[in-house]
């Protein structure tokens, strides 16, 4: 029964973690790109108008335009029925990282705002250790390590074929 009960929780938590990991990843590198964008005047002015809401008005600023990304989904699903699976691929991953970009931005600047909201500080806090600690486990795995140094290895061998190209361009 035990065994039973390991193995269905680890298939149910397979596709949170991998979106947890691809939240991850993503997130603070879209976030950065994100606020590049407050160099334009107009962007960083609308970015401080959204510092300055009220709690009530930092959780609309922040849920609705990730919940607008609902309609895209069903399109790629739509585009999926109807035998286009590279465009419903492409609509999906151009959806997640833009929805992930945009809520993890909005997140920064909501944030403190947010907090002041009772009920979402106490839910926030138990989320981001729960999440903290799933994550800690899957860095931890023998997986994650080989990946990790697969990535080292790749990286560093992209690095001598980019410095042989220049070299040879000179």
């Amino acid at each position: 029964m035990n065994f039973l009960k390991t193995t269905l929780r680890r298939i149910l938590l397979a596709p949170v973690l991998l979106v947890l990991l691809f939240e991850e990843w993503g997130w603070e590198p879209l976030a950065r790109a994100f606020a590049r964008l407050g160099q334009w005047p107009l962007w960083a002015k609308l970015e401080g108008h959204v510092i300055r809401l009220p709690p009530w008005a930092a959780l609309l600023a922040f849920g609705v335009p990730v919940l607008t990304l609902i309609p895209v989904k069903f399109l790629a699903l739509y585009l999926f029925s109807q035998g286009h699976m590279a465009m419903g691929l492409m609509l999906v991953m151009a959806a997640k990282l833009s929805g992930t970009a945009l809520a993890a931005r909005l997140f920064q600047l909501t944030e403190p705002a947010l907090m002041r909201l009772a009920w979402f500080a106490r839910l926030y806090g138990p989320w981001k250790r729960w999440k903290d600690h799933m994550l800690a486990q899957v860095r931890a795995s023998a997986v994650w390590r080989a990946v990790r140094q697969l990535k080292r290895q790749l990286r560093a061998m992209a690095h001598k074929v980019w410095v042989a190209y220049k070299g040879r361009r000179l």
